[in-house]
């Protein structure tokens, strides 16, 4: 008699061999033996245990015995194939025999027909590891998951082969190799839109800001048509303006997506379409939707999109009430909330004037920046008739909340005291969302903590009305390496500094406090070398305490620097000595020599906001000349003691890349009227318009205005224009003395060197030469400088305009890149009577910027300058400028 038992299952087959009965008779039988035919690494005697039979166990056949192994054999996911099979059977009972076929494990796995690239990003998503069994789930899984990969890059038609081969090395091993073929991406032929009439096609399509249909340009397909309808429109009103039918007839056969790819993604157009439906919202419509999406191929590698909209009918507000406010008053909230009855009704406005707005200008900023922390706003429709919607705000205005205590978590290196010195908060206060996030603004500011991370934990405590504080930091690398370097003109300029940005004087001799140096108070170290090889020299060393005393934010800086220009020649004539044995000056050295020190203390000037500060400086300055043509005065000695005062306000939202905000300065520069002075003081005043030069400018007299600005404006997404205007002018005392040899302004080139060279004011103006210095005599270097925008002496008057759109490729803290074009121009003047603004030279081009946090600002420019552009050549119209580390020459 024969047994028969087949079990089918996706992944095994499993079966008693077949003896040849057709109608079955059901017979009781005993398991006399069990024997199991598999791989030596199965445990036989545990095969049997997990099957469920045992020898003497009386089982019926046909029955549901059998089955049932098989069955919990197959739980165990370790087999490819099962069989039960009947040995034999006498009188005693019927022996059975298990067999095996086991699965292979996963030896290792490659890819065939990708990238490098590809292949590590698959690895990743696969979560294919060595010694995993090898099952059609599996494989099944890989193929999805590579399909899927593929598909949200826009390849549509990926043929995926696996190929499973033996491990001649590893027994009961495989190999899979996954061969790929992605063909082409499947674009986007046409976007097809139905339904529509409150926004065009065209206005449509741009609200699907990540699904764009190919570039299309085909402004003269059935123009026979646009002109007749024009010619009719002539005569005959049409069904809409002419002017929409030219827009719609364009947006058609004209399409240039430059910066967006047509490939379709369906999680892109899911939130396109979201985007749209909140765009009709806006306007109103806030029952429409997109009823229905088709997608069809329309080419090899082409599809089309047809969106079938239902805008249904524009709503308006009706009656706004409020209800629970007692602090503040209905017209009070009416003036902030700006709603008027009959207005469209815009759900995305409603709540922008009521929750937290960009600029605070809000309801909810209203109690929050008074302490109302438990306050709550809760818009209710009261009533939706035919187009109109009734409103009513419930307002919860609670307790004022003060606070209680404030924390600062995760800063490692910087002290306590310089973080809680920045805050506005603090206890005992009334809460106040404004002062939280000016205080955000404030520690990003000091540029030792990520703003990436920096955040704020507002802890609530509704039984006693008080609420704790924590904020959070994380702190990034603060210290530079400063590696300067530019190119233009006849020489090389270079910078090599290090600067300490949380550096601290008190931990100086403090044991274990250099690691590697004594940090975290907040204070600013600067030391730095200048050189262009034999013929400059400049040294400088600078040092800032943010917070004079401790208690408010005034800040004392002390620098000093000295700097040599000369032409080269050695200061002593090599191998001679006078009658007295000492070196002997060479009279054919040419130098200009200036050594300067100065104090500068700077506070906020909060009488008009937290942004301003204010800046009071005192510089004196040496000045040693000899045969130096750069200035009016060539030889003697000179001394330049100034004051400087500066009002600046910065609200950049980001020190390096920022997408919104503005910084305005404003500074006056002034020495003593001296020659006013000795007329009206002396007993023998100077006679100035004949006193040699000597003596003229022994003590430089001057003053000097300047003002720039610069704002910051996101275009569209994080794509940035920088707007900025400077203005300069250096004006005397006296007529017979005149502008002042110093302090007078050049333009052109990088302006890497900016005041560091000779007391000149150096402004960058890219695609020009940078402003050179020349030794007396130089008549090769007199016909280049001839080239340039400034004179040798330079201009007393100085003007300049600049405007750069920047994008960002990263925004990580540890490595800031962006691209950036731009276009500039700027002049020099001698007298306001030829002064003329408007009278510029002008450039432009493009750039990079890299801000690393141990070397700084990185740039490189390519300027392209308009002038002479039928006389000069394009290479001779145009200038490379390398910066590292410094930024560029600003007014």
């Amino acid at each position: 008699m024969a047994i028969v038992c087949v079990f089918y299952t996706t992944f095994v087959s499993a079966q008693l061999k077949n003896m040849g009965f057709e109608t079955p008779t059901y017979n009781k039988l005993e398991i006399v033996q069990i024997d199991v035919e598999a791989p030596e690494n199965v445990d036989k005697q545990a095969i049997i245990l997990i099957s469920g039979l045992e020898v003497g166990q009386n089982i019926t056949i046909p029955g549901d015995a059998i089955p049932k192994a098989i069955k919990q054999l197959w739980t165990q996911k370790l087999f490819s194939d099962i069989q039960i099979e009947e040995v034999k059977r006498d009188d005693r009972g019927i022996y059975l025999k298990i067999v095996l076929q086991q699965l292979t494990r996963l030896s290792r796995f490659s890819f065939e027909g990708i990238s490098k690239t590809d292949a590590d990003d698959l690895r990743e998503e696969l979560g294919l590891i060595r010694e995993m069994y090898i099952t059609n789930h599996i494989l099944t899984t890989t193929k999805n998951r590579i399909s899927k990969f593929y598909r949200e890059k826009g390849y549509y038609n990926v043929d995926i082969n696996i190929k499973q081969k033996a491990d001649t090395i590893i027994k009961n091993h495989d190999i899979l190799i996954i061969s790929i073929v992605k063909k082409a991406k499947i674009k986007i032929d046409e976007i097809i839109v139905e339904g529509n009439k409150v926004l065009s096609d065209s206005k449509v399509k741009r609200q699907l800001k990540e699904t764009k249909q190919r570039i299309k340009f085909d402004p003269l397909y059935k123009f026979h048509k646009l002109v007749a309808t024009g010619v009719k429109s002539l005569f005959k009103p049409q069904e809409q303006p002419f002017s929409q039918t030219l827009s719609e007839y364009y947006a058609q056969r004209v399409n240039l997506t430059i910066f967006k790819q047509s490939k379709y993604l369906q999680s892109n157009f899911e939130g396109d379409k979201n985007a749209l439906i909140a765009k009709y919202n806006e306007l109103g419509y806030r029952d429409a939707q997109v009823s229905s999406d088709t997608i069809y191929k329309s080419s090899f590698d082409g599809i089309n999109l047809k969106l079938t909209v239902n805008e249904g009918k524009r709503y308006y507000f009706r009656n706004i009430t409020w209800s629970g406010n007692t602090k503040y008053s209905t017209k009070v909230l009416n003036n902030i909330l700006n709603i008027d009855k009959g207005d469209i009704f815009n759900q995305a406005l409603l709540e922008r004037r009521l929750f937290m707005s960009a600029n605070g200008t809000d309801v909810s900023s209203l109690y929050m920046d008074n302490g109302y922390l438990f306050f709550q706003l809760t818009p209710v429709e009261v009533l939706v008739e035919n187009d109109s919607i009734d409103i009513d705000l419930r307002i919860y205005e609670g307790k004022q909340a003060r606070i209680k205590k404030v924390t600062v978590i995760g800063n490692t290196k910087t002290n306590d005291h310089v973080i809680l010195r920045e805050l506005r908060t603090e206890p005992g206060q009334l809460f106040s969302r404004a002062d939280i996030i000016n205080t955000q603004r404030s520690l990003s500011a000091l540029g030792f903590f990520d703003p990436e991370q920096l955040n704020v934990t507002p802890k609530p405590n509704p039984a006693d009305g008080t609420v704790d504080i924590e904020y959070i930091v994380a702190e990034k690398p603060s210290d530079q390496l400063q590696l300067s370097a530019g190119f233009g003109g006849r020489s090389v300029f270079g910078t090599l500094g290090v600067t300490f940005n949380n550096f601290s004087t008190k931990n100086f001799f403090k044991k274990g406090s250099w690691q590697p140096l004594p940090s975290g108070d907040g204070q600013r170290l600067n030391i730095s070398a200048q050189s262009n090889g034999a013929t400059y020299q400049g040294y400088n060393i600078s040092f800032t305490e943010p917070w004079l005393g401790g208690k408010r934010p005034t800040s004392l800086t002390v620098s000093a620097w000295h700097n040599l220009q000369s032409n080269g020649v050695r200061k002593f004539i090599q191998d001679s000595v006078d009658v007295s044995g000492n070196k002997v000056l060479n009279d054919n050295r040419v130098f200009v020599k200036v050594s300067s020190l100065s104090v500068a203390l700077g506070h906020r000037f909060r009488r008009l906001d937290d942004y301003f500060t204010l800046t009071h400086e005192l510089t004196y300055q040496h000045y040693g000349l000899k045969d130096w043509s750069q200035f009016i005065f060539n030889n003697g000695e000179s001394n330049n003691l100034f004051y400087k005062a500066t009002l600046s306000r910065t609200n950049l939202n980001d020190p390096i890349y920022p997408q919104s905000g503005s910084q305005v300065k404003a500074s006056i520069q002034l020495t003593a009227p001296y020659s006013i002075l000795n007329a009206k003081l002396s007993n023998n005043p100077i006679d100035y318009a004949n006193a040699p030069d000597q003596q003229k400018y022994k003590w430089a007299e001057y003053y000097k205005v300047k003002f720039a600005a610069d704002w910051y404006t996101t275009i569209v997404g994080k794509m940035v224009l920088k707007t900025k205007v400077g203005f300069g002018f250096l004006n005397s005392y006296n007529d017979d003395i005149g502008v002042a040899p110093f302090e007078r302004f050049y333009l052109g080139g990088s302006g890497l060197t900016n005041f560091q060279l000779d007391a000149r004011e150096i402004i960058a103006l890219r695609g020009y030469d940078d402003t050179q210095v020349f030794p007396l005599g130089d008549k090769e270097a007199r016909e280049i400088q001839s080239n340039g925008l400034t004179n040798n002496t330079g201009q007393p008057i100085v003007s300049k305009y600049t405007m750069e759109l920047r994008y960002p490729i990263s925004l990580n803290p540890q490595a800031k890149i962006f691209f950036l074009s731009f276009l500039e121009a700027g002049n020099t003047w001698n007298n306001f009577q030829t002064f003329d603004p408007f009278t510029v030279k002008r450039s432009g081009g493009f750039g990079i910027r890299a801000f690393l946090p141990m070397f700084g600002l990185l740039g490189l420019d390519w300027g392209y300058r308009f002038d002479d552009v039928a006389v000069r050549p394009l290479m001779q119209r145009s200038q490379i400028h390398f910066t590292i580390g410094a930024n560029l020459g600003e007014l």
